[in-house]
């Protein structure tokens, strides 16, 4: 399992050196308890409300055993990052690998510190989904919906160098979510193992 987090449609992104113990998305809808005479307390159905979720864990000092992969950034740098990516006013990406968990959030607190006698930098990072809002304008004198553009697919495409599916699936779909589906496609099973000079089959 892997955990990623990208910013500005994967100009910058972090594989979490070490990963998070353990996770829990939440899912919730927003509903109402109300009472009725006659009736009593009764329980209106809302609308889904923000997924959240709380990711606990450790940027290392040194290279152990145990980290997901070597050379990645020291723990001031990634806490650096993470923290620009907080004052932006921008959502970020969070991915995890094998999982159907591929969401746009915003950086709700990011708390980190040292132990006594650790140069690792341990840190909590809480997020909330984001939703990207698609406010149509009306055609101009009619008073009418404007009709959606049309975009076409491209059936095949080549991997280029720093190519990542997401970024595949949001240039050709409009959608980065829809990297599960050309990755099912083309039978990739982790989708973070892609070549230059991949050919891709987008449906």
């Amino acid at each position: 399992m892997e955990f990623w987090l990208s910013y500005n449609n994967n100009a910058e992104r972090l594989q979490l050196p070490v990963n998070p113990g353990e996770f829990a998305i939440s899912k919730g809808n927003q509903n109402q308890t109300v009472n009725i005479n006659d009736v009593g307390e009764i329980n209106l159905i809302g609308k889904p409300g923000l997924s959240t979720i709380s990711l606990a864990s450790f940027f290392p000092a040194y290279n152990y055993a145990f980290c997901q992969y070597q050379g990645f950034p020291s723990p001031y740098d990634c806490v650096s990052m993470i923290d620009s990516w907080r004052l932006s006013g921008k959502p970020i990406r969070l991915l995890v690998a094998d999982t159907d968990i591929n969401m746009a959030m915003t950086i709700e607190t990011f708390e980190y510190g040292q132990k006594a006698g650790s140069a690792d930098v341990y840190y909590t990072l809480s997020l909330k989904e984001y939703l990207f809002l698609n406010i149509g304008s009306p055609t101009a004198g009619t008073g009418a919906a404007a009709r959606p553009i049309e975009k076409e697919t491209a059936k095949e495409y080549i991997v280029k160098p720093g190519d990542t599916l997401w970024m595949i699936a949001k240039k050709l779909t409009g959608n980065g979510a829809d990297y599960a589906a050309i990755a099912q496609t083309n039978g990739i099973k982790n989708p973070n193992l892609i070549y230059p000079g991949q050919k891709l089959v987008i449906k």
